[in-house]
């Protein structure tokens, strides 16, 4: 049986708490839709912020929602190249240890102590899909991209949950190594 996952191709982006919600845009802001995103009740905003690094800046970086219980910036190395920032791969939400950045709003700006990561590739299993093809959660999986650059993934993070829709993701620089684009499919190979 083959295992045919559709890929998600993640641009830098922001999430961010209520709080710095409101310190970036005004007390009470709440983000606005653009458009929604494959994993439920998850969408991208049509608010976009500037993150400060110390070798350069990223304007328009996305916000999505909704409101998180940390806020994290998600970047690829090269993109953390570009700033200055030294990235860690980490899943998301694993923001210990990891460094700061600046980031402005229209209504202000605040210092992120932690924060920024390079967001492991991984992929989201609706716990029925990952039930059977015989997936546990946190399993490490091997993935070939096709196409004329085709490769292989390897320690591609299973992330199960009743909450997910069956969706692969992998950020730009990983994309344009394979040359990928979002809505191709990829196979679980191992």
């Amino acid at each position: 049986m083959s295992k045919i996952v559709t890929v998600g191709v993640s641009a830098r982006h922001i999430h961010l708490t209520q709080e710095h919600i409101e310190a970036l845009f005004g007390q009470g802001y709440q983000l606005t839709e653009f458009k929604p995103l494959s994993q439920p009740g998850q969408f991208a905003a049509n608010e976009t912020v500037a993150v400060i690094g110390s070798k350069g800046q990223f304007d328009k970086v996305r916000i999505l929602g909704p409101a998180r219980p940390a806020s994290q910036l998600e970047v690829s190395r090269t993109d953390s190249f570009a700033i200055g920032v030294k990235a860690p791969v980490r899943e998301s939400g694993k923001i210990d240890g990891t460094p700061g950045i600046k980031v402005k709003g229209p209504a202000g700006e605040i210092e992120l102590e932690q924060g920024v990561i390079v967001a492991a590739r991984h992929i989201h299993f609706h716990t029925s899909d990952a039930e059977k093809w015989g997936i546990a959660d946190k399993q490490l999986l091997k993935v070939r991209l096709g196409g004329e650059r085709g490769l292989v993934l390897e320690n591609v993070i299973a992330r199960v949950s009743d909450s997910f829709a069956l969706d692969m993701h992998i950020d730009t620089d990983e994309a344009n190594a394979a040359g990928a684009n979002n809505g191709d499919t990829a196979e679980i190979v191992d």
